[in-house]
């Protein structure tokens, strides 16, 4: 395993490693993967190297991914499965398309109605197992095609729910029309989708303005490494960026 302050030996890429990767905003989550896999080819000469990650994040979102090499690889499905935590915000009073900033607010709804009092009774309402239909702007694949295919081209594509577990669902601060929170979930939990359906049991509209995934399992993000401070680590030519 190699993050931050603990990097006792030589790494050994082949046999395997797991790296915690801070990812940083506007980054997805195959840029760390191909930035990586550049790097150890003309770091280390691995020119054939197994290399994925556990998860992904948005472009939007930031946080912890965990990244396996050579034959850790293996092991991927068995951290994609374990539960997650996330920081962030949601925006209260509009709706976007892609239930965060993605896209631009397509709708408007009046907030005057709520009251911190009902933010914090709603939050518990969505915890537990529910149902959830995924955002249209998701790398799911309907016929072949990722979803956002679909989005970005206009064209209609039902998204069909599926059961998530929401283990906690924490308001942390209200400063309207913006709300702060703390969430443990399953996998395969949309934070985004559970922003939309936050508004809309307030009897309003919001969409998700921020978001951090904090933790995976055990593993922390406060452990990770950015793909930059990795570099700079380990590093033995010149670092190759992207």
């Amino acid at each position: 395993m190699i993050f931050k302050n603990n990097i006792p030996r030589p790494p050994d890429f082949v046999t395997g490693e797991v790296i915690l990767i801070n990812k940083q905003l506007r980054w997805t989550s195959f840029d760390i993967v191909n930035s990586l896999r550049i790097f150890l080819k003309y770091n280390y000469g691995h020119r054939k190297l197994k290399i994925g990650h556990a998860g992904t994040l948005d472009p939007l979102a930031t946080g912890l991914v965990i990244v396996c090499t050579g034959r850790k690889t293996k092991e991927i499905d068995q951290y994609q499965a374990q539960q997650k935590t996330y920081t962030g915000s949601l925006m209260l009073g509009q709706t976007t398309p892609s239930f965060d900033l993605e896209t631009e607010p397509d709708q408007t709804f009046d907030t005057q109605h709520i009251t911190p009092a009902m933010i914090h009774e709603t939050a518990q309402k969505f915890t537990g197992v529910i149902s959830q239909q995924p955002p249209v702007f998701s790398a799911i694949k309907i016929d072949g095609k990722k979803a956002y295919d679909y989005a970005r081209a206009n064209k209609p594509v039902k998204m069909r729910e599926r059961e998530v577990e929401i283990f906690r669902f924490n308001i942390t601060k209200i400063e309207m029309p913006q709300v702060w929170f703390e969430v443990e979930c399953s996998k395969g939990t949309y934070i985004r989708s559970l922003a939309n359906d936050f508004g809309k049991a307030l009897g309003s509209g919001a969409y998700l303005a921020s978001l951090c995934r904090t933790a995976i399992g055990d593993y922390r993000n406060d452990d990770a490494l950015t793909v930059e401070e990795f570099k700079t680590i380990f590093g033995k030519n010149e670092t190759v960026t992207m």
